[in-house]
């Protein structure tokens, strides 16, 4: 069967075509990615894989959107234009300010790397498990009076999905005021019934998104991948859980889900309702309801709200490791689902090795995502030959964002040790200074070690050539997964 002349010429058509574009958009990617290993990575394969990566890099490849961040640097302006006369800092404490203890000198570079005080008089209770955080924070639920500020990345319709819509509703029933916001990539499942039953009961439901034009949306880069709850402005839950009973360890073939929040009482509450107020002005241009306390009771941890995201005027998240590297002088543990760091990061990993700190990072040893999953086993390995400790969590898949440094600070939140987390995401992290909540994070570690196998070097000389070169494909990958 031979080939028609003219199909010949269409097809040869569109191959110069796909050529031509993948080379216009590797010039796109050169000038506008943030990094240069993503920027590399993106134009080699669109000049050499145009057909495969175009797509992709239309939809996923825009590291540095410019006109997205330039909006939300507005929308964030105007809401703080908003809420100018809440004068909240006025009344707090920032212990950074006042208190000359060595264990806060460690942690200056923090406050000028967010313009979030670390504030004092804080209650912290760590929440291990699923079943532990979301109990606590359904109890919470019910005792809410005025008002409940929520969001998550993910929100599936399943069993915990639901039992979290009807404790909401019922706090609607009740009277209290309800903002409910919610990530539409990580969300992409959620049926459009059950935030219509949402909105039905009375509560103000948003998807966070980049919107707003044609083009716009095909950029999925950028997500709020934040897990915030405030209660009356009095208490909060920060961490890694997302609402699906994958997060309750009941959903194979990752259970069990190994994830950490927190819950928070005293002045940062403060401070995430200021990051809230942000996330949610951007989704619906409107404010939602705010509660100040304006005393408090004297309690003996001190917490700084850390949030970072892609509008951010320098890459927050990958400094706050880099920072939180730095500091360490005895010890870092770090566990995270996922390991791509960037060259900073990894520079201060070496250095901290070097400076004989005990650093260990906790993985999975299961995949949820394949190329990040094989770009963290060359991660590993490599950092097993610089002297890192890695340890491969074995009962169900690790997924909690746990940095512990020394002996008195800790930090929850949502931030991953990769790309992502780095330069695409709006994330979390709260710090808090404290020894004995430091020793309370660290025997949760200590026990998620014990059922870890530590990686060693010959471990690192069983892989094959073959999967050796498959590793090396996924970290050509890395800066843009």
């Amino acid at each position: 069967m031979f080939i028609r002349a003219e199909h010949f010429y269409w097809f040869s058509f569109f191959l110069v075509l796909i050529e031509t574009l993948g080379v216009l958009a590797a010039i796109h990617a050169l000038f506008t990615v943030r990094t240069a290993q993503g920027a590399l990575a993106w134009a080699v394969s669109l000049i050499f894989m145009p057909v495969l990566t175009l797509v992709p890099y239309l939809i996923f490849g825009r590291n540095k959107f410019s006109a997205y961040i330039k909006a939300r640097r507005q929308v964030d302006n105007e809401m703080h234009q908003a809420t100018f006369n809440i004068d909240w800092r006025g009344w707090i404490k920032e212990v950074i300010q006042e208190n000359p203890d060595q264990r806060y000198s460690s942690v200056k570079a923090f406050y000028e790397l967010t313009g979030m005080p670390l504030l004092a008089n804080n209650n912290v209770q760590l929440l291990i498990n699923g079943q532990q955080t979301f109990e606590t924070l359904f109890m919470a639920l019910r005792a809410a009076k005025k008002v409940v500020l929520m969001e998550f990345f993910i929100v599936n319709d399943d069993a915990l999905g639901k039992e979290l819509s009807d404790e909401l509703i019922a706090c609607a029933k009740r009277g209290v005021k309800v903002y409910f916001l919610y990530d539409r990539v990580g969300s992409i499942r959620l049926p459009g019934r059950y935030i219509a039953k949402l909105v039905k009961a009375g509560i103000n439901a948003y998807a966070f998104s980049t919107k707003s034009s044609f083009i716009n949306r095909f950029q999925w880069n950028f997500r709020c991948h934040r897990k915030i709850t405030i209660i009356d402005g009095e208490t909060a839950f920060v961490g890694g859980h997302n609402v699906g009973v994958e997060y309750l360890g009941k959903k194979p073939p990752l259970a069990p889900w190994r994830d950490t929040h927190m819950k928070l009482q005293g002045p940062i509450v403060t401070s995430l309702q200021e990051t809230f107020a942000e996330d949610w002005f951007w989704a619906s241009r409107t404010l939602p309801e705010l509660l100040f306390q304006t005393s408090f009771p004297i309690r003996d941890v001190a917490c700084q709200s850390l949030p970072s995201g892609p509008a951010d005027s320098q890459e927050t998240c990958s400094l706050f490791f880099v920072e939180a590297l730095n500091a360490a002088r005895k010890r870092i543990w770090i566990s995270t689902p996922y390991f791509v760091p960037d060259e900073a990061v990894w520079s201060a990993l070496e250095l901290a090795v070097l400076r004989g700190v005990d650093v260990r990072i906790l993985l999975p040893s299961r995949k949820d995502h394949l190329f990040v999953f094989l770009a963290s086993i060359l991660y590993s390995m490599e950092a097993v030959r610089i002297g890192v400790r890695i340890f491969n969590y074995n009962e169900g898949f690790v997924h909690q964002k746990v940095v512990l440094i020394d002996d008195d600070v800790a930090a929850v939140g949502s931030a991953n040790l990769d790309n992502r987390s780095f330069r695409l995401n709006f994330e979390i992290m709260v710090l808090a200074i404290s020894e004995a909540f430091n020793k309370e994070v660290a025997n949760m570690l200590l026990d998620d070690f014990a059922v870890s196998r530590e990686k060693t070097m010959e471990d690192v000389a069983k892989y094959s050539t073959l999967y050796r070169l498959g590793l090396g494909i996924a970290r050509l990958l890395s800066p843009v997964l």
